[in-house]
C-alpha cells in the first residue's frame, strides 16, 4: 500500500473525531482502502468536513452532467496543474464510472484527441479555461456551450469543479500525497 504524505502526519483512525472516522471506515468498506486524501485531510478535521461537504456537493449530485462527465473535469484540469494525485485517483472513478478502460489515459495526455462526444469537448475546453486563465472568460465562452445544450447550472457545475480541484490539486501538491497502489488498476481489469 503507497503511504499518505510524508510533509503532515496521518493522524490514528481511532484519534478521529466519530464523524470522519466513520466516513473513512465506510470507504474502506466500499473500496477495500483509505484513499490517501481522506487520511491527508484528516490532519485537519473541520478543514475536510467543509473539503468533502463540497466535493460531494459537486460531485455526487444528478443534474445535467454525469457523473462520469463530472469526473472528465477533475481528470483534464488536474493533469494541466500537475497533480499526480487526482489524476491517478479521478482516473480510476472516471474508467469506472465510463465503464471504458481507455478514456482516464485520454483524457490526462491530451482530452482534445481523446475518444469523447464534442458536448464534452466543449466541456472540457471551457473547464480548462475556468482552471487556467478565468480572468478571460467572457460571453464568448458561453456562447461557445449553448449549442452542446448545457444549462446554466450546467455551466456552473463545470465551473465549480473546475474551481474546486484547483484548490484540491494544490493540496495534493504541497502535502506530498500520493495516490494509493489501488487506484492504477481500477476500472482497467475485471473484478475478480
Amino acid at each position: 500500500m503507497t503511504k499518505p504524505a510524508q510533509r503532515f502526519p496521518a493522524p490514528a483512525l481511532d484519534t478521529l473525531p466519530d464523524d470522519i472516522r466513520t466516513r473513512l471506515l465506510a470507504v474502506q468498506e466500499k473500496s477495500g482502502f483509505v484513499p490517501n486524501v481522506f487520511l491527508t485531510l484528516a490532519y485537519r478535521p473541520d478543514e475536510f468536513r467543509a473539503f468533502f461537504g463540497y466535493h460531494d456537493a459537486l460531485m455526487e449530485k444528478d443534474g445535467g452532467l454525469s457523473k462520469a462527465e463530472r469526473e472528465m473535469i477533475v481528470v483534464a484540469t488536474s493533469a494541466a496543474n500537475q497533480c499526480q494525485y487526482c489524476v491517478i485517483a479521478h482516473g480510476a472513478i472516471l474508467r469506472i464510472r465510463a465503464k471504458n478502460p481507455l478514456i482516464a489515459d485520454q483524457v490526462a495526455v491530451n482530452y482534445r484527441k481523446a475518444d469523447i462526444t464534442p458536448r464534452q469537448k466543449a466541456m472540457l475546453d471551457f473547464a480548462m479555461k475556468v482552471s487556467a486563465d478565468a480572468q478571460r472568460i467572457s460571453k464568448d465562452d458561453f456562447a461557445a456551450l449553448a449549442p452542446h445544450g448545457f444549462s446554466d447550472d450546467d455551466i456552473w457545475d463545470i465551473a465549480a469543479i473546475s474551481a474546486f480541484f484547483a484548490l484540491s490539486n494544490r493540496l495534493a501538491n504541497f502535502t506530498g500525497m500520493r495516490p494509493n497502489d489501488e487506484f492504477y488498476l481500477m476500472g482497467r481489469v475485471p473484478k475478480k
